[in-house]
């Protein structure tokens, strides 16, 4: 299939996780996305274990995680020849994307004011901790700092326990999802104008706008949320419900869901319960039906009950482990995990990118690349020799 972004070539000046997701988003699609890593390699490439080892190399399985789809080329930015290097990969790069501190670009000669004026078309795209001004500026940006500073972890988890971070680096991942959204739109605005644009995304602000209804009910009642588990504060019951083997979540969205629910699963009597009749009456009296549900769901299993409810409409779903998960046929259908030739694994898995695209899934062109291994390929393409001095 031809990829929107074929043709385009991105100069990867990120490591870890926010800027990698970014940029590998941007290689699914097509680009040519041109890892630059330092000689000791992206952070990630040692955090572990896990790793997935063979007898000619091993690889993190976070570096995995975020690196399909590029090449790697080792530069030391540090010394001039890096930096000679990195300016001569600039000049024929269409994107730039970086994540290092504030300030830090700028003072190797990379920063957006010396490269716009030399490039024009260049867009520049970077992602920090807390944005290119305001007094945070020159912090450290780390996922679970952001969760923290931004409100997340004080509404999430359970009433009564602890802060709870969310489980996956959320505010890293968001982050570069909504950088990659400017980007392409800095794109289109390119093709219109010819010019490139400066574009930032921060961790802390990332955070504020995932908060959505949360953030929006303290702006809008200056009501300050606190943690209420896996359920919804103004919809119920609509969550994780347990039974007697396991756990589901269910969606009871409106009154006529909730008819089905209670007729689905022979609670008739709960069905014309006057306090449970409206949403409104679900919400105030949530905690007697949570009572409720506990005792009359114990009686189902897990399958049983998916399969009732199916049956009756409403929408649900198993609480699945990872395992369950890619054991699941519809996601083996969707093609969701791939093999891949990786240069020292062999064949290894990898996630597929998550789209369709003209009705089909973009390919896993590449695998994650090994540190430097496209190197002296990338060289003889910006026509600069041997790689050895780099």
């Amino acid at each position: 299939m031809t990829l929107p972004l074929a043709g385009i070539r991105v100069a990867d000046f990120t490591r870890v996780l926010t800027g990698p997701f970014c940029t590998m988003l941007l290689g699914d699609l097509g680009a040519d996305v041109i890892k630059v890593e330092p000689p000791q390699g992206d952070d990630t490439r040692g955090w572990g274990p896990p790793f997935q080892t063979s007898a000619q190399g091993r690889e993190s399985s976070y570096f995995l995680s975020v690196n399909r789809n590029k090449r790697s080329v080792v530069l030391d930015l540090k010394t001039q020849t890096g930096q000679e290097v990195a300016a001569r990969l600039i000049a024929e790069t269409d994107i730039l994307v970086e994540n290092f501190r504030p300030g830090t670009f700028d003072r190797l000669g990379f920063g957006w004011e010396a490269l716009h004026e030399r490039h024009p078309r260049l867009i520049y795209a970077s992602v920090s901790g807390f944005g290119q001004d305001g007094p945070y500026r020159d912090r450290a940006g780390y996922d679970v700092i952001a969760q923290g500073m931004g409100g997340l972890m004080s509404y999430n988890g359970e009433e009564g326990r602890p802060p709870l971070r969310v489980g996956v680096a959320v505010a890293d991942v968001f982050s570069g999802a909504l950088l990659t959204q400017a980007i392409l739109a800095a794109l289109y605005q390119r093709e219109r104008t010819g010019v490139g644009q400066r574009l930032d995304v921060n961790l802390l602000e990332s955070v504020i706008a995932l908060g959505s209804s949360q953030v929006s009910r303290y702006l809008a009642v200056g009501e300050v949320p606190g943690p209420i588990g896996n359920e919804h504060r103004s919809i119920v019951p609509y969550g994780t419900l347990r039974c007697g083997d396991g756990f589901i979540n269910i969606a009871v969205g409106n009154d006529s869901l909730w008819q089905r629910f209670c007729h689905g699963l022979d609670l008739h009597d709960l069905a014309n319960d006057g306090r449970f009749l409206t949403n409104e009456g679900r919400v105030e009296h949530r905690h007697s039906l949570e009572e409720i549900l506990l005792v009359a769901l114990d009686n189902f299993t897990r399958a049983e009950m998916m399969q009732r409810l199916e049956a009756a409409g409403v929408p649900c779903g198993p609480v699945n482990d990872l395992g369950e998960v890619f054991a699941d046929p519809h996601v083996v259908a969707r093609g969701v995990a791939v093999e891949v030739e990786h240069a020292s694994l062999g064949m290894t898995t990898v996630t597929a990118p998550p789209w369709d695209l003209d009705g089909a899934r973009p390919p896993v062109r590449r695998a994650p690349p090994t540190l430097g291994q496209h190197t002296s390929e990338i060289f003889e393409e910006l026509k600069l020799g041997s790689a050895a001095d780099s």
